[in-house]
């Protein structure tokens, strides 16, 4: 019987040394998604250039340093699920951004699986029924199906390690979950894209922004937990889970290479993150 995927550990939601690890094994070596092409019109003073790439559909990705990988070796499945959208013809609305008091790992769970639902966004799971949920997981993202009936209604994405988009209700939204210097405190960082303008798009956004608020408390209260240290890991669900043991495991599952770090004070074993991938179950390569 094989061995069921486990939850990171506790302390990696909590430890100032272990962010200072994940930033140079993780966040300076991913792509991150922007936005479309249209988001960018006016540019400004050039402060730094940084490598960035432009799918046929319109949306720009970018990494933050010369050790990420290529575009098409980080996303090799991406292109091509992207292709029924034009995401350049969905207008820009509002952005708006938030700290939270949680890891920004803790907001894993909520977008890497749809356990909580049912419960959490009750609006939501009127539209798309919980019962059904699949996460399907590719090579440094995964695709959310709420119905595999219809896997067209709707297009949900989360791309390793922190950003989401989320195209549906004549809508889309992204974010992303940016760490600070306190493990226990995220930025997060909205956008908002809708073809109708006044209350039309106010609709859209007032249920999307309850969604993001449920999610938001969640993770605040899970991270409290976190922080009282009686928790240590846990074990995951191989079919309702499946999309946080693959993002997991490309931190510190058994298909990482594992390496040492020496830090002031600490000799952490850490394990870099590689590639999930596979219909979906987590896969290693």
């Amino acid at each position: 019987m094989p061995e069921l995927a486990r939850t990171l550990p506790a302390s990696w939601y909590c430890s100032q040394p272990l962010y200072q690890l994940e930033r140079r094994a993780v966040f300076l070596k991913s792509w991150y998604l922007l936005g479309p092409l249209t988001r960018f019109q006016n540019v400004g003073e050039v402060e730094k250039t940084l490598r960035y790439h432009v799918t046929p559909t319109g949306l720009v990705f970018t990494t933050v340093s010369d050790q990420a990988p290529s575009f098409h070796e980080y996303f090799p499945e991406l292109e091509p699920l992207l292709q029924r959208v034009d995401f350049t013809k969905l207008p820009y609305k509002r952005s708006i951004k938030y700290e939270g008091r949680f890891n920004w790992k803790t907001m894993q769970g909520p977008v890497s699986t749809c356990l909580h639902c049912q419960y959490t966004h009750p609006s939501f799971s009127i539209y798309y029924p919980p019962t059904w949920y699949e996460v399907h997981n590719h090579i440094n993202f995964s695709q959310h199906i709420a119905d595999p009936k219809k896997p067209d209604d709707g297009l949900f994405l989360y791309f390793f390690p922190n950003c989401t988009l989320n195209v549906y209700g004549g809508g889309m939204s992204s974010f992303r979950v940016c760490p600070t210097d306190d493990p226990g405190v995220t930025r997060m960082e909205f956008d908002y894209y809708h073809m109708e303008s006044g209350e039309k798009f106010e609709e859209y956004y007032r249920f999307v922004r309850q969604v993001a608020t449920e999610d938001y408390e969640l993770c605040e209260k899970a991270q409290a937990n976190l922080n009282k240290g009686v928790y240590r890991e846990g074990i995951l669900n191989p079919e309702k889970e499946n999309g946080v043991s693959c993002e997991s495991s490309s931190l510190v599952g058994e298909r990482t290479k594992l390496t040492t770090f020496s830090l002031p004070g600490l000799l952490v074993r850490a394990r870099l993150p590689t590639i999930c991938s596979g219909g979906s179950e987590a896969r290693g390569q």
